[in-house]
């Protein structure tokens, strides 16, 4: 037997899950509980006091006079019951003809124990009449156990007897089909997730401090609205509304770019100040609300598993509603009961009573109202879930009570919850929806980061750069501090990975702001900023995955100098979107571009008259049309690197202010164009290293103005006169390739300062090398010279001197003689320069801040 307790425990939900029942699934779940007591309790009485009591039905005088026969006698049946030693007893019966026949007026002794006689007088049964004092049956009390339990099976309606059983069944069925999806494996997760993470949202401090700063702005607009004032308060940002182009700013179309600004905000107090630990959940709980949103819109499974089990439960309202009613007439206090056991108990018919029907028959009119009332809870649900679209939420009053105007609408099974959410209490829902907000996790992540990075540890992060200028690197984090803007005398501002960077009109205070770096950060800008840096930006650095990473108010910035570009520009892919606004950079002086071009784009030609400097740094994607660069006449310094050039690109001979040409780490192997350089007249520098050349043709002597050479990393194997008869050269570096002589004719070149030949094969030095007297840096490391002639003594000038990895013995005594080489300047093993006289090590130990020599 199980108890009330251990049946209600089936009912029995999680008390978080409570918020998701509306008020028809706690009112049937009360009404099954009711349901359940009726039937444990119609249980426990019929186990205890069901039960039957009958007794025979006598045959009434009328049926005792029979017909007589064709003989005038009537047939009758003779029962003699015989009692023998102890207490065993038998019946004989004797037939005669037709059935017995029982006359009430005969006593019920005799008709069992003995035989039927012939009638005696009127007088002698007047007599027995007068002496009986009831019917008696003469059966025992066993008799009368046997067919009561027989009569209890046979005369009693099937409905009386499992009414109990069929009610506790029938309401364990209703239990089970209102709270099966909250057992469901599918559907139970993604149920305790969402209540999980919704009590968390609605117990958050952020929630309280977003709704009440939301009251607040609210209060003060109504404020606003009353006094009638004519102007923004005290505290009104200077930016324009989002959308609203200003005179001085040209705005890009939405068939283009955007351009961004935020929306003036009034100022008020804070409410509350988070601590650190109560936003770094807020944090995480917008993570989660955002992962669950993701994995719970894609399916509607705990939708359709509530219709259901709504279904089921009306179906089978309808099914015990309809059997039900029928049996209620069927239950009574009276039976006639017919066992066909008369050769055991001597009678045919028996009247029986039952002693539950009435309260039986209480139960089930009272269950019958239960179900009744049930099921048109259960059509009420059903009428609720298909009236409104219940995939479907808007959280469009909470953005009509909230500043947070960015809440989406969600679907599907997420929709679905928070519909049944609200018929619990709408609080929930709104103050759930502050988590769905991205203004509201920028607030939070704005007030979480100035909260972390205040002026003193962001002054601890300045350093100076290479060009001794004060740069401040942020990197990965949510946005950009407000105390950044209050670094006033900072050069260089770097912001990478930071995407939700915003740049306000604080800005405006940096005035000796002139550089910004902007590494996969797609700021946005106030416009008053957007103003500041347009008039005072003068280098910015670009880095980004997809052109569109690439801020929109970066075509606008009418004053930049300098612009580098780094990422995916490929025209096959983004056909070169934006890159058209580069006609409004009109003091743009260099453009660097770092992506994997397939050719040079024409728009950059928008920027021609003005830009001096062109570099492109590929990928290794093969740049094919260069025609482009025809029209940039004014370019003075042109780079294009890893291109997989082949030759040298015709269109470059048109550049005739070209000083400077560098096409390193291409596939160049050979320069018989370089003939055409004999036009580029200012051309004084040409790099042609890390590439694939052979020889140098002697046509390189037209190149008149040629200072500077660089052809390391190549395969040459020898140096051709020519290249000696280029007076002017200064700088020669061709390192890193196979030439194993120096040229006598080196000698000629008086005005050379750097001389390079690393890591070729080189065994002896000339004696005419060391008449270039003007040399400041020699790099023969890497030979095989196995002796240093004491001419370099003659080297007056030489500060830098490379012979580590040869094959030398010693070192001359006379490089004590180089006035200006230092230990610090001499590369070479620590074996040779020990072996150094004491004098010369002591000259070469000197320090390095004694004056240089005249005509340095």
């Amino acid at each position: 037997m199980f108890t009330l307790a251990e049946v209600a425990s089936l009912n029995d939900i999680q008390p978080t899950y409570r918020i998701l029942k509306p008020w028809w699934d706690v009112f049937m779940d009360y009404l099954a509980v009711v349901m359940l007591m009726v039937a444990i309790f119609a249980g426990t009485m019929q186990l205890t006091k069901d039960q039957v009591v009958c007794l025979p039905v006598l045959q009434s005088t009328v049926n005792s006079k029979a017909q007589p026969s064709a003989s005038g006698k009537a047939d009758f049946t003779t029962v003699e019951t015989t009692t023998g030693q102890g207490e065993e007893a038998s019946t004989r019966t004797v037939s005669c003809g037709s059935a017995p026949t029982v006359t009430p007026d005969v006593p019920l002794s005799r008709a069992t124990s003995s035989q039927y006689q012939p009638p005696e007088s009127g007088q002698e049964l007047k007599k027995e009449q007068r002496d009986s004092l009831g019917r008696k049956t003469n059966l025992d009390f066993q008799q009368y156990v046997f067919i009561n339990q027989m009569c209890y099976h046979l005369a009693l309606p099937w409905y009386s007897k499992y009414f109990p059983y069929l009610v506790l069944i029938h309401t364990i069925i209703l239990i089970v089909s209102s709270n099966f999806w909250f057992k469901y494996p599918k559907t139970c997760s993604k149920i305790e997730h969402f209540v999980s993470i919704l009590g968390k949202c609605f117990e958050s401090p952020w929630t309280t401090k977003a709704l009440s700063e939301t009251a607040c702005e609210d209060s003060e607009e109504n404020k606003q609205r009353l006094t009638g004032a004519q102007s923004l308060p005290k505290y009104v940002s200077t930016s324009s509304d989002e959308g609203s182009p200003s005179a001085s700013t040209p705005m890009i179309t939405k068939s283009g770019f955007k351009f961004s600004a935020d929306k003036p905000m009034i100022e008020v107090p804070s409410v509350t100040i988070l601590d650190k630990k109560d936003g770094e959940q807020a944090k995480a709980l917008f993570e989660k609300v955002r992962k669950f949103r993701a994995h719970v819109e894609d399916s509607d499974l705990i939708y359709k598993l509530y219709v259901g089990q709504t279904v089921i439960k009306t179906v089978k309202f309808i099914f015990i509603l309809c059997y039900t009613a029928n049996f209620v007439n069927t239950i009574s206090f009276e039976h006639i009961c017919n066992p066909k056991v008369e050769h055991l108990i001597g009678y045919t018919q028996f009247e029986c009573t039952h002693n539950m029907a009435y309260m039986l028959k209480k139960l089930l009119i009272s269950y019958i109202s239960l179900i009744c009332v049930y099921g048109f809870i259960c059509l009420y649900t059903l009428f609720w879930l298909f009236r409104i679209p219940l995939k479907e939420y808007s959280f469009e009053k909470v953005r009509e009570e909230s500043s947070f105007s960015d809440i989406p609408d969600v679907k599907n099974d997420f929709a679905f919850l928070l519909h049944m959410v609200d018929q619990y209490d709408q609080l929930y829902s709104k103050r759930f929806g502050v988590f769905l907000s991205e203004v509201s996790e920028n607030k939070l992540r704005e007030i979480s980061l100035n909260h972390e990075w205040t002026f003193e540890k962001l002054r601890q992060h300045v350093s100076r750069n290479a060009q001794d200028k004060q740069e401040l690197h942020l990197f990965m984090l949510s946005g950009v501090p407000d105390a950044v803007f209050d670094l006033t005398d900072l050069d260089v501002l770097k912001l990478e990975l930071i995407p939700e960077a915003k740049i306000p009109a604080k800005i405006s205070q940096m005035t000796n702001l002139q550089e910004l770096h902007l590494c996969h950060c797609p700021a946005k800008v106030e416009q008053t900023a957007f103003s500041f840096l347009r008039d005072h930006l003068r280098c910015l650095h670009v880095k980004f995955t997809d052109v569109a990473e690439i801020p929109a108010w970066v075509y606008l910035l009418k004053n930049l100098r300098e612009l580098y570009l780094i990422g995916n520009l490929n025209s096959e892919n983004n056909k070169m979107i934006g890159l058209e606004s580069l006609r409004e950079l009109r003091h743009l002086k260099i453009l660097h571009v770092k992506s994997n071009l397939t050719k040079i784009p024409p728009n950059i030609t928008d920027v021609a008259p003005h830009l001096t400097k062109l570099v492109i740094h590929n990928d290794g994607t093969k740049l094919v049309v260069l025609n482009s660069l025809k029209k940039m006449t004014n370019v003075a310094e042109l780079e294009l690197q890893n291109c997989e050039l082949e030759r040298i690109p015709h269109a470059i001979f048109s550049l005739s202010n070209l000083q400077e040409l560098d096409l390193k780490s291409n596939s160049i192997r050979t320069i018989e164009e370089i003939i055409s350089f004999q036009h580029l007249k200012r051309l004084t520098c040409l790099k042609l290293w890390h590439n694939k050349i052979v020889n140098i043709p002697s046509s390189i002597t037209h190149i008149k103005n040629l200072e500077s050479l660089y052809l390391s990393n190549n395969k040459l194997e020898s140096l051709p006169a020519a290249v000696f008869s280029l007076q002017k050269l200064r700088c020669l570096d061709v390192s890193y390739n196979s030439i194993a002589l120096i040229p006598v004719e080196i000698g000629l070149l008086q005005n050379l300062q750097h001389f390079h030949i690393t890591g070729n094969k080189v065994d002896t030095l000339p004696k005419q090398l060391f008449k270039c007297v003007k040399l400041r840096t020699l790099s023969l490391g890497q030979n095989c010279i196995t002796s240093i002639p004491d001419k370099v003594s003659q080297l007056l000038q030489l500060t830098h001197l490379e012979l580590k990895g040869n094959c030398l013995d010693r070192l001359p005594a006379t490089l004590g003689q180089c006035q200006l080489l230092r230990k610090s300047g001499l590369v070479v093993e620590d074996h040779l320069f020990d072996a150094l006289p004491s004098e010369v090590k002591e000259v070469l130990n000197q320090d390095t801040s004694i004056p240089f020599a005249n005509g340095i």
